[in-house]
Parts: structure tokens; sequence; C-alpha cells
């Protein structure tokens, strides 16, 4: 008698993991710490944190605010009417000092009682409120070339330009750009140049 054979039914194959989403889940991990390392670059070579101590900057900055200066903006752009920055005391590098640029090299810097003005045209100041300003004189002054005449906000007390004269080029080594702490202040530091003109412990 001829037998039939029984037609062998394929073993079931067993689930595997699903290999595509570990596979996706290590890019991502990757991806991150890629992301990690470079920010942290970017923060150790391009940015710096730094503490304002004092006024002279208020209410811009207040005291004891942190802030992320810039320190390679200026090898690339130029310094503006109006940016914050941070910059060695003239009279001892061991200190740094946060103002705003008010005068640009070759600019007549002139105040009369606490008005700024610059080539006989008055400045606007946005950014210093009628109770922050003074009512100081300050002679007519050419800004040297390769030099910066720089201010507080709180002009009333303010050791500036008005006192230590033109800041040089070499001597400004930041732009403040973020303020993180407190979180009341947090987010950008406006350089309030389109305002006026388009219309480490940094401080003392």
């Amino acid at each position: 008698m001829e037998q039939m054979s029984q037609p062998v039914e394929p073993a079931p194959v067993e689930s595997q993991p699903d290999a595509g989403l570990h596979h996706e889940i290590r890019a991502w991990a990757r991806d991150l710490v890629i992301a990690a390392g470079l920010a942290a670059v970017i923060i150790v070579f391009f940015y710096q944190p730094v503490k304002v101590e004092g006024t002279s900057m208020a209410p811009s900055l207040s005291d004891q605010e942190r802030i992320f200066i810039n320190k390679f903006v200026y090898h690339v752009g130029v310094i503006e009417r109006g940016d914050v920055v941070v910059f060695w005391y003239p009279l001892d590098r061991a200190k740094s000092f946060i103002k705003r640029v008010i005068g640009l090299p070759g600019d007549l810097i002139e105040v009369r009682q606490g008005r700024v003005f610059i080539g006989g045209q008055a400045l606007s100041e946005p950014y210093v409120p009628a109770e922050y300003t003074d009512f100081s004189d300050y002679a007519p002054l050419r800004v040297p070339p390769g030099e910066y005449f720089v201010m507080g906000d709180h002009r009333a007390s303010s050791n500036d330009s008005r006192m230590f004269g033109p800041v040089a080029a070499s001597y400004i080594y930041g732009k403040a750009v973020f303020a993180y702490w407190p979180m009341t202040q947090f987010g950008s530091i406006s350089s309030a140049a389109s305002a006026s003109e388009k219309s480490a412990a940094p401080g003392k």
C-alpha cells in the first residue's frame, strides 16, 4: 500500500526583540552625547558666566545678577554703540567692569546736565530712566582711534569713562548676551542699539 507523507508544518518563528527600536535608542543617545559635548565646548571657549557686582548698570542689570558673556564675538565682529561690554579696568587690570558703549572711535562726546551729545546731537537713551540719571557735565572729548567711551546705565552711581577716560579695544574682552539668574531676569540682554540709534566679577 502506498503511504502518503504528511506535509511538515514549519516551526513557529519566535519574534525577535525590536532591533530597530534599540538601534534608534542608541542613535539618540549618541546624538545626545555629541550635542552635550559641543555645548560644553561652546560654553567653555565662547561663553563665560559672570556675576554682576554693584548697581552701575541698573535697571538693565542688577547687583548679584548672573549673566553669560560672549568672549568670541569681537574677534569676528565690531563693537557697536549700545553694546553692554565687559572689560579690564584701565587703572587696574586685576578688576573687571561692565558698562554700555556710548562713544565710538572718532565720536565727539559731551554731557550737558546729564544729557549725552554725540557730534552735537542728543543721544536717545531709553535704557536710562529719569530716576537713574544725574545732572553732571562732561567737557567735549574726541574719542581716540581704537578706544570706546563707556558709561553705566545708572548714571548717578557709575564709575565710568567720565572718570577714567575711554577704554582701549584691547581691554574689552566680552559682550553681555544672556541673563540666567535670578529667573525673573532670565533672557537675552539687549544691546539697545536698535532703541537708541535706530530710532570677572564685573561691576562697580
